[in-house]
């Protein structure tokens, strides 16, 4: 297998980690144990799976140079994706001892940096002090993973899933040496508009760190400790609510971010009048499978989080309009599709440019709100029925909190992490996220 470069974002986070500040996004899966001995065998299940995963053995490595045998020219100072000769998977699965708070010792685990010299990734198994469940913390780098990929590598080191045959690809025609001279000036408009479209991102981010009321609760100098904890809610409960005021599952749980929010600041005596922090709504834009180089290829929309506004039916609405905005403009433009700049940007400035592009995320958004897709079937390990999964996001240089959002089996879990020192009431937040679901239920009965 030959050497793969890293696409341009996920070069971007490679050289914006610091030991401080972590990149690797996470997922705490809880499942049933159905003996004392479940969470020792999915350990064992687990390092016997995962040389099996050829994503699970790839290591990166800095190079400077190109080398033979890559299909594409590597820039100087890039980085590849390529499997590690020395692969151990005893080196990546962990079982700890018993844990009485999965949450609170997963914090403490997603603190830890991903060794760089291999596979940025580990499964942490954590068995249930009283036994009757235990739980397993994935880490996926994120230059090795974004969420749907880290899904993917995840779902092949747990039990087999009875899904439908994959339909064929059609065939694509076999490309020459040389780019067929028709195509060129439909190039040329596309080159053209990528710089047109560059301009327009970057004048787009730095107009939106103009007039904004946030609250340092967000955005707080970080401490490099983490933070994390959970809250499910009825899917049945939120698709009451969209289906009686319109709009979007992903905007019902947007606004209810929005609301918990609030109650938190005013609970905690910071306040929530007139705060809108921006709020940066990650979008796949996930090349097709044969696209060279594969990798992370994100945008996103930004957007005010309507905070201040004390009628949650109002908040709703204004998130709905918000979000019908970006989806009308695309993805592709406005200050949320900064990510997309990475690709305009060699990879020796990506190396260089990592400490300084790593402490301006501040200025660019101020609350991370993710959406990972999960499959609706039900997953398990060794036999044993995932119950519960929390995603968890990257933490950005000086933010104080991020939330990340699935849907599994009926229920909305939110993922929260958060810096340790800067939000130690990680689980008032996490209570305010339950009461604004209700809330909003009472808002829309008659």
């Amino acid at each position: 297998m030959t050497p793969d470069p890293l696409a341009p974002l996920d070069l971007a986070f490679w050289n914006i980690e610091s030991a401080e500040h972590p990149m690797h996004l996470g997922a705490l899966g809880v499942f049933e144990a159905g003996s004392p001995t479940a969470a020792a065998h999915a350990a064992d299940l687990l390092a016997a799976r995962a040389p099996a995963v050829p994503g699970l053995r790839m290591r990166i490595r800095d190079t400077w140079q190109p080398e033979p045998g890559l299909r594409a020219p590597l820039s100087f100072g890039g980085a590849t994706r390529e499997p590690d000769p020395r692969f151990d998977p005893l080196d990546h699965v962990r079982l700890h001892a018993p844990a009485t708070d999965f949450h609170a010792r997963a914090g403490r685990l997603m603190e830890r940096p991903l060794e760089r010299g291999r596979p940025p990734w580990e499964a942490h198994v954590l068995p249930g002090a009283d036994g009757g469940a235990f739980a397993v913390l994935f880490k996926f780098h994120h230059a090795l993973a974004d969420g749907l990929r880290a899904l993917t590598l995840a779902a092949g080191v747990l039990d087999p899933m009875d899904l439908p045959a994959p339909r064929p690809r059609p065939a694509r025609p076999p490309r020459g040496l040389l780019p067929d001279v028709r195509t060129l000036p439909g190039r040329l408009r596309d080159a053209l508009s990528d710089v047109g479209r560059a301009l327009d991102i970057g004048a787009a981010a730095a107009l939106s760190t103009l007039d904004v009321r946030s609250s340092p609760a967000l955005t707080a100098e970080s401490s490099g400790t983490r933070r994390i904890a959970g809250v499910a809610v009825d899917l049945d409960d939120v698709h009451h609510v969209r289906k009686t005021t319109g709009g979007t599952v992903n905007d019902v749980l947007i606004a209810v971010v929005a609301g918990a929010l609030r109650r938190w600041l005013d609970e905690r005596g910071d306040g929530s009048e007139g705060v809108a922090p921006r709020a940066l709504i990650p979008v796949s834009k996930r090349r097709p499978r044969t696209a060279r180089p594969q990798g992370n290829r994100l945008s996103g929309y930004l957007m005010r989080l309507p905070v201040g506004d004390p009628d949650p039916l109002s908040r709703l609405g204004t998130v709905r309009a918000a979000m019908d905005r970006n989806k009308d403009a695309g993805p592709g433009r406005g200050a949320g599709a900064v990510a997309l700049l990475a690709d305009h940007v060699p990879a020796l400035g990506h190396r260089l440019g990592g400490p300084l592009v790593s402490g301006a995320a501040r200025l660019w958004f101020d609350i991370l709100v993710t959406s990972v897709p999960l499959p609706s079937l039900g997953l398990r390990l060794g036999g044993h029925p995932l119950t519960e999964v929390y995603p968890l996001a990257p933490l950005a240089r000086g933010h104080s909190l991020a939330v990340a959002v699935s849907t599994y089996r009926g229920q909305v879990h939110f993922g929260l992490l958060a810096d340790g020192k800067a939000v130690p009431d990680l689980d008032r937040f996490a209570l305010a996220v339950a009461d604004e679901v209700e809330t909003l239920l009472t808002a829309c009965r008659p």
